[in-house]
């Protein structure tokens, strides 16, 4: 009897699982600050780990696609990349930024001042974005040259730079815009916003790269422009949900209006989530620039490589946005006790999952490294930089989600502070210390990665343990 009612027990857990995954794509709204823990981190991480599995797919596609167009192109993406992280690092900052303060202000129960935050960080991505993306249409193969890319690079690929950094806009306003509906509790819509963008993306690369019908044969240069199209739609659906549909955040033509004084805030907070990001961006250039001097099959290797390696960390991004989102609505709500609960239990799901992802990188590396290029002295490379890299998963998956609880809480300095110690006083001195002085060139690198993660992760570890995090007032 006991046996039987164990057996319906577990059928009921599982038919629950199965119905809060279907509930978490298809979207609804809650009240994280409520009921069970482990549905709400569900209800939100499905949708944040897909949204960012589909953020990635925008470059593994330009990649795959552009491969075909031999090393030259593939280290053009590469480079490009390099340089177009420290936007991503902008984007990230303001959203980050954007989330401590919306969830704040939806666990207090506030939506019309969330929505009012909402648009000021709207504001100022747009302005950052016309900063950056001026100069950079103008000074694109530059860029490229100061990056160590060849000279073949700079006349004949320069195209697909001047255009990333150009449209810079779209990238800018899909993070945070698609902050501003994780914050709220709306991730489902982030995740289908990028959906779309990357169905247009997939369609159009083969299309302006390879001059398929009509299109005309741009080559590099046309993953830029698909890439830029397919994000640009993504943002104007965003544009349309925000003022048009039924979410908590619901712009209405009287919330437009300049509010200096949330603007700072807001632009406060987002200096050192800004610094985190940039601090790790440059720290990856530094290493780029390192591995550039050993030739553009060793950049494609790695770029390839790490590549992967984003992609297959974007499910501990997701789950560290979910913890974020679960900190700041449960410290609104006067919860801090729930706030820290969420972080620990976000921890332990991340670390096990991407201890398994890292294992089969480990295991397997070369059939990765396959599906995109086929030079073998390309492979060589991008083999090492995977088995490498992997073996610190397990610790990435932690740290991951530390870091983004210490900004969903409002503490984004305490991070930046880590990252500095983490990534410039270890990461690039170690990298250049085993890559030139003691001969071991991209290997050095990889191992270099590795040290500098699990350090970050040990000292988020000890500081969060503290608990200041929890007394931040944003």
């Amino acid at each position: 009897m006991k046996k039987g009612i164990s057996i319906i027990h577990k059928e009921s857990i599982v038919k629950e699982f199965f119905r809060d995954v279907s509930e978490a794509i298809s979207g609804s709204e809650q009240d994280y600050t409520e009921g069970k823990l482990g549905r709400a981190i569900i209800l939100l991480s499905i949708p944040a780990v897909l949204e960012m599995i589909m953020e990635s797919i925008f470059v593994i596609s330009d990649i795959w696609f552009v491969s075909k167009l031999g090393s030259d192109a593939v280290a053009t993406v590469g480079l490009t990349e390099s340089v177009i992280t420290i936007i991503y690092a902008i984007a990230l900052g303001l959203g980050t930024a954007t989330t401590s303060m919306v969830s704040r202000r939806i666990g207090e129960k506030n939506n019309n001042e969330a929505s009012v935050t909402a648009f000021q960080s709207i504001l100022l991505g747009l302005f950052i974005s016309l900063i950056i993306g001026i100069p950079g249409a103008f000074f694109g193969a530059d860029l490229l040259r100061i990056m160590g890319a060849s000279g073949k690079i700079v006349s004949d690929y320069s195209g697909y730079t001047r255009i990333m950094l150009a449209g810079n806009g779209v990238i800018m306003m899909l993070f945070i815009i698609n902050a501003i509906f994780r914050s709220a509790g709306d991730a489902a819509v982030a995740m289908k916003v990028l959906w779309l963008g990357n169905i247009i993306n997939i369609i159009l690369d083969p299309c302006f790269i390879f001059g398929l019908g009509p299109f005309p044969k741009l080559g590099v240069t046309g993953a830029a422009v698909a890439t830029t199209c397919g994000r640009g739609a993504a943002v104007l659906v965003q544009f349309y949900l925000l003022f048009r549909g039924n979410k908590r955040i619901k712009l209405s033509f009287n919330q437009l209006m300049i509010d200096f004084k949330i603007m700072g805030k807001i632009l406060r907070l987002s200096i050192g989530s800004i610094g985190q990001n940039i601090i790790g961006t440059t720290s990856w250039i530094a290493l780029v620039r390192i591995i550039s001097m050993f030739g553009s099959e060793v950049v494609a290797g790695y770029t390839i490589g790490i590549r992967i390696i984003g992609f297959t960390l974007l499910p501990s991004w997701g789950l560290s946005n979910a913890a974020s989102t679960l900190v700041g609505q449960n410290l609104g709500a006067k919860k801090p006790e729930r706030a820290e609960k969420s972080v620990w239990v976000t921890g332990w799901v991340n670390m096990i999952l991407l201890g398994f992802i890292g294992a089969i990188l480990v295991l397997f590396p070369e059939f990765f490294i396959r599906i995109f290029i086929k030079d073998e002295n390309v492979i060589v490379s991008g083999v090492l930089c995977l088995r490498i890299v992997s073996l610190g998963y397990i610790s990435y998956g932690l740290g991951m989600v530390l870091a983004n609880s210490f900004n969903g809480a409002g503490d984004t300095s305490t991070p930046l502070k880590i990252n500095i110690v983490a990534y410039y006083l270890v990461e690039i001195p170690l990298a250049w210390l085993l890559s030139i002085y003691a001969g071991m060139r991209e290997e050095g690198v990889f191992i270099s990665i590795v040290v500098a993660e699990t350090l970050l992760t040990i000292i988020a570890w000890l500081v969060f343990r503290r608990g200041k995090w929890k007394l931040k007032e944003v």
